[in-house]
């Protein structure tokens, strides 16, 4: 632990002498919207933010979003797609009920941002149900283990959080991931901001 709070620390003062300090991004749109009921899947869940976000941080992990549902299990592949300041990853969600979207992003200061939101699932009758799995999943790896579709059974929904949304009912394996990418997004982050000071020093020779 003292080893990655001093490699923290250490990117924070490379970065700082790097450029001048700038505020986080913050969230201004979402899909679906926060509280909302939706009765069909859109063409991709995202969240945008207020600036572009640290697109060369997308490959390390530092992104992340995560549906969960009524039944505790986690609804999609794990994979994202960043373009300018929205990220987005393709939906899928089971059984009617309440689900929270957990989402984290990299500003462009190269600092991580995160929340999370509760909406709710209404479909027609017949509407296609995707698996759950019972773990965080991780883009381009299967699931820890999946339900066959249509099987899921619906619990009574988790108490709401402060937003307004259902409170994330595997907290560990969701932070366990976010807290990684961040990590490596820090370290990516220290390595360009080192690259430019190398850069700007050769110039000013």
């Amino acid at each position: 632990m003292p080893v990655l709070v001093g490699a923290i620390l250490a990117v924070g003062a490379v970065s700082g002498s790097a450029a001048p300090a700038r505020a986080h991004n913050s969230l201004v749109a979402s899909t679906p919207e926060a509280g909302a009921t939706i009765t069909e899947l859109p063409e991709s869940f995202s969240v945008t933010t207020n600036e572009d976000l640290f697109e060369a941080g997308a490959a390390s992990g530092g992104f992340a979003l995560q549906v969960i549902g009524p039944d505790g299990l986690f609804y999609g592949d794990g994979c994202v797609d960043v373009a300018g300041p929205t990220m987005s990853a393709e939906p899928a969600l089971g059984a009617p009920g309440s689900y929270t979207l957990a989402w984290q992003v990299i500003s462009i200061d190269g600092h991580p941002v995160d929340g999370q939101f509760g909406f709710d699932w209404a479909p027609a009758a017949g509407a296609e149900v995707f698996p759950g799995a019972t773990g965080a999943p991780v883009c381009g790896e299967s699931a820890q283990k999946e339900t066959p579709p249509g099987t899921a059974t619906p619990v009574p929904s988790a108490a709401p959080d402060t937003d307004g949304g259902s409170a994330v009912t595997d907290d560990a394996s969701l932070a366990t991931t976010l807290w990684l990418g961040a990590i490596v997004a820090a370290v990516t982050a220290a390595a360009i901001a080192t690259a430019l000071v190398v850069r700007n020093r050769r110039k000013s020779v």
